[in-house]
């Protein structure tokens, strides 16, 4: 086994959605086990703080400031990490995160697309930008972020899309399992986020949608086995465990971490 701490030496890894929260977490994790990281995310002081970080602690970092909804701008964005560093082994699906939390039928049909496009849509363009270059390297190891979500209640367009990260998941494995690439999931259930650059939701949002943020949380208070709800820092380390070469026979696979929820 590699011995801890040192599983990304000589690794360069692309972590999306690396502002705040699981994304941030993982960043962390992956700098103190010797990555080179390209953090990426919409929000410039956040990804840029998280870089002046980690460059402190004495990582080699790139903070990228690009919205991976747009191809033509992720796949220009994962050339540029090449000419900077030579190569991508890692990338870490993380952009997501529902915006609404409410019954189905109070969702519009722009709320409805806006969750599939941000959380759905996102995974894709990413996977399909570093593909190439994994394909031609014969290595790389993608570890898409999920959700427990598509057990719950109050968010259907954002478990749909997550559902989706799945199955982009198990599919996309199959397609390149023999070609040296890696795809699997981390599932996330109940997590504590402090530290978010930018907030879930607009404070009218939060007006309106209240009472049913109040039920959601309970709700996963009292079902998740181990009575309690997870940190970043537990999701980090399963995306690093994911992401490294002791998950070298671990591909296709949903790992749901969640305090003794599964997912489907």
């Amino acid at each position: 086994m590699t011995p801890p701490l040192v599983r990304f030496r000589e690794k360069v890894c692309v972590i999306t959605g690396a502002a705040q929260g699981i994304g941030l977490a993982t960043a962390r994790r992956l700098a103190a086990e010797g990555a080179a990281l390209a953090l990426v995310d919409l929000h410039r002081p956040g990804v840029e703080s998280a870089a002046r970080e980690l460059r402190a602690d004495g990582a080699d970092v790139e903070a990228m400031v690009v919205d991976v909804s747009d191809a033509a701008a992720t796949a220009a964005a994962v050339e540029s990490v090449v000419a900077r560093f030579g190569r991508v082994d890692v990338l870490v699906n993380n952009v997501g995160g529902t915006r609404q939390i409410k019954p189905f039928e109070l969702y519009t049909a722009e709320e409805m697309r806006a969750e599939v496009d941000r959380s759905l849509w996102t995974a894709l363009v990413c996977c399909h930008a570093v593909l190439p270059r994994m394909l031609e390297q014969g290595s790389g190891s993608i570890v898409n972020v999920g959700s427990n979500s598509p057990r719950g209640i109050y968010r259907v367009p954002y478990a749909a899309a997550k559902g989706g990260v799945f199955a982009l998941t198990t599919s996309l494995s199959a397609e390149v399992a023999r070609r040296g690439v890696r795809v699997n999931c981390v599932a996330p259930g109940a997590t504590r986020v402090d530290d978010r650059a930018v907030p879930r939701m607009t404070e009218e949002q939060e007006r309106e949608n209240g009472r049913w943020i109040e039920e959601l949380f309970s709700s996963q208070e009292t079902i998740v086995p181990m009575g309690r709800w997870g940190s970043v820092d537990e999701q980090a380390a399963a995306i690093a465990f994911m992401a490294s070469d002791d998950a070298s026979f671990v591909t296709g696979q949903v790992l749901s971490v969640a305090g003794g929820l599964t997912v489907p």
